[in-house]
């Protein structure tokens, strides 16, 4: 579909954006370290590779010796990305992420590719959709959720300089890119996408073009949808959250993730503390997934265009007045 606010600049993979931005960052602070678990073409660390051989350390099928070695890399100022699969990255590594990195204070920059249902024909066993939950939870622990190649390139660069530990979350497809070079990020900083007065559309990853999609569908029904890309989901951007929903009373949530634990329950969280109000919440209802192209699983999980425009009348018909 066209949107004329934001016009397709091409089609990649938010892992060729983590890729590039490593490579970019690589040429610009010579700390820059990078760790892969044997999984170097598939997460796009190539170019920092061969640019750096120095700097680069392929650990092989040892994802928790990776995640030990980039923490003791901290100690001697060096700034640590790893990489592998996103089920790789948090539940075979869980223990030594939460011991030798969040306890221990180590700015390890933890960066997960093929997250959630677009894998695709892999199946359950790698698309892993607790992954934002079981980050989110760790105790100095920032989480990133980018919606596109640029956006994706450009949070690996700006995670670089903050020392803390991150988990930067990408996948696999090739999805539209519609944010540009300029954009403003900032992490921990949402961005109002489009402005509406009837109801707060919040996304993260993948769904974020989709809800940009059902925004549209919705404009020619009359209805001003409010779309937000919150690509940061730790530290959450609460002020916006709340500006928003001041005006439109009512919420949907799109992400590519379990419902529990993930963006929708953040947003759930802000909203029973500070303004209650109606939420419809796009994400995957208490199952795993299966083996299946990611577009033909997005459909079935209910992570489409479709759906949150269905959860957007839902969540209209129960606001108040």
């Amino acid at each position: 579909m066209e949107i004329k606010q934001y016009p397709v600049l091409g089609m990649n993979d938010t892992r060729s954006g983590f890729g590039d931005g490593l490579f970019e960052i690589g040429t610009q602070n010579e700390q820059v370290v990078a760790l892969c678990a044997d999984l170097t073409d598939s997460l796009k660390m190539g170019k920092f590779k061969e640019a750096f051989p120095n700097r680069f350390y392929n650990t092989g099928v040892a994802e928790a010796n990776m995640i030990g070695v980039a923490a003791g890399l901290t100690i001697g100022g060096k700034i640590p990305y790893t990489g592998t699969f996103a089920n790789f990255s948090t539940g075979r590594v869980y223990d030594q992420i939460r011991q030798s990195v969040a306890y221990s204070g180590k700015a390890v920059k933890i960066c997960a590719s093929h997250a959630g249902l677009t894998l695709g024909e892999d199946g359950a066993t790698h698309q892993i959709l607790e992954d934002i939950g079981m980050m989110k939870m760790l105790p100095g622990m920032k989480v990133i959720v980018p919606c596109d190649y640029m956006q994706t390139k450009m949070a690996t660069i700006a995670i670089a300089g903050i020392n803390s530990a991150v988990y930067l979350r990408f996948g696999r497809p090739k999805v539209p890119i519609f944010t540009t070079a300029n954009q403003e990020f900032t992490i921990g900083k949402a961005q109002i996408l489009q402005t509406g007065a009837d109801v707060t559309i919040i996304a993260c990853g993948h769904l974020v073009w989709k809800s940009l999609e059902a925004a549209e569908i919705l404009a020619q029904k009359g209805i001003r949808a409010e779309v937000i890309n919150m690509h940061t989901i730790k530290p959450l951007d609460e002020a916006a959250v709340l500006q928003s929903v001041s005006k439109t009373r009512c919420v949907v949530t799109a992400e590519e993730h379990e419902q529990n634990g993930g963006l929708g329950d953040s947003i759930a969280q802000v909203l029973c503390r500070n303004f209650p109000a109606p939420l419809e919440m796009i994400a995957v209802k208490d199952k795993f997934g299966e083996s299946g192209t990611p577009e033909e699983l997005m459909v079935k999980y209910g992570l489409d265009t479709a759906n949150i425009v269905d959860s957007a009348h839902k969540v209209m018909a129960r606001k108040a007045g």
